[in-house]
C-alpha cells in the first residue's frame, strides 16, 4: 500500500494495487473509489485531505491476532 499527498492541491491518494482501473465511483463530493474489473479497490482518493481527512498526522498500526 501506498499514500501519495499532493499539498498543491491538497490531495491524498491511498494506493492498494497496482492492479488497472476499470471504474471510478464518487462516494461524496471530494472522496473517490477506484475499483478494478472484479470490484475490488485499487484506489481512494481524497479531495481538500487535510480540511476532510485532518491528515497533518497520519500513523499506521497492523494488529496481529495471536493463535490460542
Amino acid at each position: 500500500m501506498k499514500i501519495k499527498y499532493f499539498e498543491d492541491t491538497d490531495t491524498a491518494i491511498f494506493e492498494f494495487t497496482d492492479k488497472e482501473i476499470k471504474e471510478t465511483r464518487e462516494v461524496t463530493e471530494n472522496i473517490y473509489l477506484d475499483i478494478d474489473e472484479h470490484g475490488n479497490m485499487v484506489n481512494i482518493t481524497i479531495e481538500h485531505a487535510n480540511k476532510n481527512a485532518n491528515i497533518q498526522e497520519f500513523s499506521f498500526q497492523r494488529i496481529i491476532k495471536e493463535s490460542a
